[in-house]
């Protein structure tokens, strides 16, 4: 055990970690009752938010945290106040000390700023690193989080700490940004910083795995002494250390007594409530992009989309792991960028099975499995060509005639269970990752090429242009180009109509009734959507 706990600094980062789910907008009133609860509680430094020069749509005060907005607040005096700048701010075409200049106008004796810490990941450190020289010139005690150095190699972070130790640093941080450490991987990381970098270090922690705590107080351990936390842990995907564990386990190291009271009240009234509603925190999600090295942004994003069903988050995280997704890009997560880019290619021809046919088209809503008696009467009677999108299988296999499936996220999620389904798959077989077409590579594939363009539908011989990568449009393109003569589909039930997918369909649909060869869309269940409506019982007569 660190023998001097009582250097030990507890650091609260909730108004600038947590600002990535409210826009850095908290109530004033909050952030006093909140800072009077960190007083209580023994918190040592306030992060008050981030101090930034970009201005892209509203954020709240907390995004900027300028000497105004702190001095508006209602401090308690043994609360040190800290801001953070994201690195690459500094290391732009901006000169370090023009932007540096324009963040801090004042020194540190007149401004309500204590602490300045800047973020950095491993390739912005080097050069943002003369910032230390110009703070410390004017006052202010600063920190270097440095980010992601848990997937670095030793002798990469050996030479990181070499830079540090060039400089007057109060304070080295490294960051667990992917949640993937165990306390021995703390430990490791420590001695590795260590081999030149002999003064105060802090650390971050995430808690993906469940392991926050503990290895925060691994870090205590292996000297440590600035130690991050926040409010619930309160941050980006599963969040942080909770400061109101840390604050307890701090307090019987250091042997003085707290006040829980205030911040316990803070949460059951405001942190709690928005906790339930954003749903920070880990789970098994954030637990696997952990072990994996996953960028947790990549879990947030998708459990926050209603178009992610569990099995598409899980296969997503089973395609980063394998294709790595250790730096968050949006454009990864549209899939259709990543696999559907350059001319569309395919190799089969729909007019073999659709030229002039009628044609079931089975979707995924439960309309299905509530009208299969019926529906399973109406294939056995007219004989339609029964296709099915990914995997439904409300009906008897041996009625089903094809399969169609093309989304690659849904893909990855669905392969098991297509090689074990009898139905030839029309799918953009030339076009799918290597890791799809192995899952798929026992089954028979009809290979219907597609590309992406907004506003689009093109009906190819062998290819299709979409708008998206939906099945639905997929399908609609196959079928289409394959002349058939009739479609009619069941189980397209939609959403709530306040439910945007519900939106986002009927426009896909509307766009795809404007074409010159579209057919005529015929719900013959149950639908929400704007499509003309028959009922399968009427059918039958």
């Amino acid at each position: 055990m660190f023998e001097d706990n009582k250097s030990i600094k507890v650091l609260d980062c909730t108004l600038r970690d947590g600002g990535y789910y409210n826009s850095w907008d908290f109530p004033t009133d909050l952030i006093n009752q909140y800072l009077e609860a960190m007083q209580a509680a023994g918190v040592d430094i306030v992060e008050l938010g981030l101090r930034s020069l970009i201005n892209k749509g509203f954020k709240g005060a907390s995004a900027y945290t300028t000497d105004n907005f702190i001095n508006s607040l209602v401090v308690p005096e043994q609360l040190s106040v800290a801001v953070m700048i994201n690195g690459s701010e500094l290391v732009g075409e901006t000169p370090l000390e023009s932007v540096l200049s324009t963040l801090f106008p004042v020194k540190a004796a007149d401004s309500p700023v204590d602490v300045v810490r800047i973020a950095c990941h491993v390739h912005e450190f080097v050069n943002a690193l003369p910032a230390c020289n110009w703070l410390k010139e004017r006052g202010y005690i600063v920190g270097f989080n440095l980010m992601q150095v848990a997937e670095r190699s030793r002798e990469e972070v050996e030479a990181l700490s070499l830079e540090a130790s060039k400089y007057p640093i109060d304070s080295l941080y490294f960051a667990d940004s992917m949640g993937s450490m165990n306390p021995l991987q703390t430990s490791k990381i420590i001695s590795w910083l260590r081999k030149h970098w002999e003064g105060p270090m802090g650390i971050h922690t995430h808690d993906n795995m469940g392991l926050a705590l503990q290895n925060t107080l691994q870090a205590v351990n292996d000297g440590v002494t600035w130690l991050d936390a926040t409010v619930t842990g309160m941050g980006r995907g599963p969040g942080n250390a909770r400061t109101e564990e840390l604050v307890i386990e701090v307090a019987d190291l250091k042997s003085i007594n707290i006040n829980m009271v205030p911040l316990m009240s803070v949460i059951r009234s405001f942190f709690q409530p928005l906790k339930n509603q954003c749903s920070w925190g880990s789970n098994p999600y954030y637990y696997l992009a952990g072990k994996y090295g996953i960028h947790p942004t990549y879990i947030q994003e998708m459990m926050g989309d209603s178009r992610y069903s569990e099995e598409d988050i899980l296969a997503a995280i089973e395609h980063l792991k394998l294709e790595g997704g250790k730096k968050f890009k949006l454009d990864t997560l549209d899939s259709t960028r990543e696999f559907y880019i350059g001319e569309p290619r395919g190799s089969w021809n729909p007019t073999d099975i659709f030229e002039g046919k009628e044609v079931l088209l089975l979707g995924t809503g439960p309309g299905v499995a509530e009208h299969r008696t019926v529906l399973e009467s109406y294939i056995t009677k007219n004989n339609p060509v029964v296709i099915a999108l990914n995997t439904q299988s409300s009906i008897a296999q041996s009625l089903i005639a094809f399969r169609v499936a093309c989304h690659p996220v849904r893909l990855l999620a669905d392969c098991s269970a297509h090689a074990q389904l009898p139905q030839p798959l029309i799918t953009p077989a030339s076009m799918l990752p290597d890791d799809v077409l192995d899952a798929l590579k026992d089954k028979k594939l009809l290979d219907y090429g597609l590309s992406i363009e907004s506003d689009t539908f093109s009906f190819g011989s062998q290819s299709s242009v979409l708008p998206t990568s939906l099945v639905i449009c997929y399908a609609l393109s196959a079928i289409t180009a394959g002349k058939a003569s009739k479609l009619l589909m069941a189980g397209f039930d939609g959403y709530s109509a306040d439910d945007p997918r519900n939106s986002e369909m009927n426009k896909l649909l509307k766009l795809y009734a404007s074409q010159e060869h579209a057919l005529e869309l015929l719900s013959v269940t149950p639908t929400r959507y704007e499509i003309k409506s028959q009922s399968i019982y009427g059918l039958m007569e």
